[in-house]
C-alpha cells in the first residue's frame, strides 16, 4: 500500500509531457481504477505489439518504412510499460 507521503505515478502525462501523480490512499477510488485500467491496456498493447514486431522482423521483405514504424511503436510502448514499473515499484510494501 502507497505510504500517505508517496504519491501515485499515473500512466499518462500532462500537456508538456511532465508526469502526473495521485495523491490518495483509496485504491478502489475512481482515478485509482481508471490508472489501473490504462495501465493493464498499456501493457496489453505492449504485449500485442511484441509479437506484431516478431512477425516483421522475420519478413525479409520487410522495407525501411516498416522498420522505422515498428521501432516508433516499440519506443512508445517501452515508455509505457517502464512508466507502469516505476509506478507499481514504488508502490511496493517495503519492509521496515
Amino acid at each position: 500500500m502507497t505510504a500517505q507521503n508517496k504519491l501515485r505515478l499515473l500512466p499518462w502525462t500532462g500537456p508538456e509531457g511532465k508526469p502526473c501523480y495521485l495523491d490518495t490512499d483509496d485504491r478502489e477510488g475512481f482515478m485509482s481504477r481508471l490508472a489501473d485500467h490504462i495501465e493493464a491496456e498499456q501493457l496489453g498493447m505492449a504485449s500485442e505489439l511484441l509479437g506484431q514486431a516478431l512477425q516483421v522482423l522475420d519478413d525479409e521483405t520487410a522495407d525501411l518504412e516498416k522498420l522505422k514504424l515498428l521501432a516508433a511503436q516499440l519506443a512508445g510502448a517501452l515508455r509505457d510499460v517502464l512508466r507502469v514499473a516505476t509506478s507499481r515499484g514504488h508502490r511496493l510494501v517495503t519492509p521496515e
